[in-house]
């Protein structure tokens, strides 16, 4: 940590920030195992291509396991190099080095990976009622809910060549505007009175408690973004119009179909819960900004208030001890086997926790390989929604953990509708904890009121991004859009979700181009939705006594990708097909805007 970080972390009494040990994964950028596990990928990749090119649709049952068996030996060794390179980039991206080990990586490990893109191609071409009768094999049936999710891509797949040339040219396509973007955000600094801070930093003031701070702050931020709009702008219409372009070829209906099929889940259950959110945004987050102006003793909020702390919040700093405690014994509570989970994560240093140069701005669970374990990364500065935010990414990391030692490699990785599960039940498990704590009706206001702004950002910001995204994709396929557009779009979706009480400055139209989520994974945001809809949900399971509950859920989340969202969620009597269960999910946010208003 250097001395202008470790100073701010002193003055502020967080205590000694913990940073994470990646020795576990790979002691270095040069280190023998890891040059051996490159040498390794690319003889194996270049052996199965030899063995299974051309044959793939003929193989028994017992084969085509031994075929995926091997396959899946490959994709850790590449998992494991790419989550090393990642992780090293993440903690500073600054570093030359790192970003050009990243890079090697990436290109290395796409040229290694083009040998081996035949396999779904050609799995996609075994026959429906063949492909019943290899599950009979029940070694092959461990696979089962992998290569039906492979399958689900059949429609949309290209001849081989193509698929070749497009995962070739993504080194130099879209994987080439998003390190763009990663070096921007990372090189920028924002003038704050006579400092200047990185992004981390200087949003951090946005939740200040002066009011001067946070203006400052903002209009800091939009200075900057403005002043750099135009590279911003380029990237995302690239970006979209790349997309576009892969969509057509592929013959997908509509912007969020390849996410929709990554995800698992139906275009119909997604559409679903979009119109549910967007329904009611008048009853959450219209109500409760008008409410929160009112205790502000104002007409309306400025949009630099929208996070401001309450006025009859507590100022409190959380060290990152009191923050530790607090987040083990919430999870402990639920279960001890989880809490011992949770405490591996800070005893065995794999946490990033300070604010540093060139770090990562927000927050990330990275699951890289079950044969090591995952790392998480967050910028801790005491705030309570920093305790939150360390709740919810550990809530990640158990999943990963509990996925990776109980599934196999393939059958680990969660679509990102389930992946949010773990995490936002995690931070309602922390809340919940604190909440028991209160010792006031003032605290509880605060702490209930600080719950609203947290499930209004995962659910009510989310899917206000979601419907940005999907009007600027729609907009790219037939024209490149203008700043002023996309602009636009921003301001309007922004005004829609968040109602009349919250009002804009100028600079506030650029604040689009800073969010990773548009730029690395598009339609990921209203995964965030998705999930606390859905956890709102379950935990009310929870508490209403469902037997074996704790039971349940753990095993849930052993289950990782293994199974489908209906079946897993089977236990709990949930189902998510219905119309009327994202509504049950967005009333328990309605139900604790009513209790904020009779406090």
């Amino acid at each position: 940590m250097n001395a202008k970080n470790n100073q701010i972390n002193e003055e502020k009494n967080l205590g000694n920030l913990p940073i994470w040990n990646l020795k576990d994964l790979y002691p270095s950028q040069n280190d023998e195992k890891l040059i051996k596990d490159l040498k390794s990928i690319k003889s194996r990749t270049s052996k199965f291509e030899k063995k299974y090119a051309n044959k793939i649709k003929s193989l028994s049952s017992k084969n085509l396991f031994l075929a995926i068996n091997e396959l899946e030996k490959i994709d850790i060794l590449m998992d494991k190099i790419l989550s090393y390179a990642h992780l090293l980039v993440a903690e500073n991206g600054n570093n030359e080095k790192n970003k050009i080990f990243f890079q090697q990586m990436q290109e290395t490990i796409t040229n290694y990976a083009s040998s081996i893109i035949f396999f779904t191609l050609e799995l996609n071409q075994i026959a429906d009622n063949a492909l019943i009768k290899l599950f009979k094999n029940q070694k092959l049936k461990i696979y089962q809910n992998w290569i039906i999710n492979k399958r689900s891509f059949k429609p949309y797949q290209l001849d081989l060549k193509i698929e070749k040339i497009l995962q070739d040219k993504s080194i130099t396509s879209h994987s080439a505007w998003i390190r763009l973007f990663d070096d921007l955000i990372a090189s920028l600094k924002f003038s704050f009175k006579k400092e200047e801070l990185s992004s981390a930093q200087i949003f951090n003031f946005l939740s200040d408690s002066k009011e001067a701070n946070r203006k400052l702050a903002a209009k800091s931020v939009g200075k900057v973004l403005g002043d750099n709009i135009k590279i911003f702008s380029s990237i995302t219409n690239t970006l979209a119009k790349d997309k576009s372009i892969n969509d057509d070829w592929r013959k997908l209906p509509n912007p969020v179909s390849a996410r929709n099929l990554s995800n698992v889940v139906e275009d119909s259950v997604v559409d679903s819960l979009v119109n549910s959110v967007v329904d009611s945004y008048p009853k959450l987050s219209h109500r409760y900004f008008t409410l929160k102006a009112k205790w502000f003793n104002k007409k309306h909020l400025m949009y630099w208030d929208r996070n401001a702390p309450l006025p009859f919040q507590s100022s409190k700093t959380f060290t990152w001890k009191e923050a530790r405690d607090t987040v083990i014994e919430a999870y402990s509570e639920f279960n001890s086997d989880i809490g011992i989970i949770i405490k591996k994560f800070f005893d065995e240093k794999w946490i990033h926790s300070p604010v540093l140069d060139g770090k990562s701005p927000g927050a990330f669970a990275a699951s890289t390989v079950s044969s090591v374990h995952p790392f998480i990364l967050v910028n801790f500065q005491g705030k309570a929604r920093d305790v939150a935010t360390l709740a919810h990414e550990l809530g990640h990391g158990v999943h990963q953990y509990l996925a990776g030692k109980n599934q196999t490699h393939f059958n680990a990785s969660t679509p990102l509708t389930l992946a949010e599960t773990a995490s936002v039940f995690g931070e309602m498990l922390t809340f919940k904890s604190i909440l028991k704590q209160a010792n006031s009706q003032k605290e509880r206001k605060a702490l209930l009121a600080n719950k609203v702004e947290d499930m209004l950002n995962t659910v009510v910001r989310q899917i206000a991004f979601f419907e940005f995204e999907k009007e600027v994709h729609t907009h790219r396929k037939s024209s490149e859009l203008s700043i002023e557009k996309i602009c636009s779009i921003w301001m309007e979706v922004q005004s829609n979700s968040l109602g009349p009480a919250i009002k804009y400055e100028d600079e506030y139209k650029y604040f689009w181009s800073y969010i990773p989520h548009f730029i690395h994974s598009p339609f990921y945001v209203y995964a965030y939705a998705f999930g606390d809809c859905l956890v709102n949900s379950l935990f009310s399971t929870y508490e209403k006594g469902l037997k074996d509950f704790d039971i349940k859920y753990i095993n849930l989340l052993k289950s990782g990708g293994s199974k489908k969202y209906d079946e897993l969620f089977k236990p709990f009597n949930l189902d998510l097909s219905k119309k009327t269960f994202w509504k049950q999910g967005l009333g328990v946010i309605e139900n604790l805007i009513d209790e904020l208003e009779t406090l």
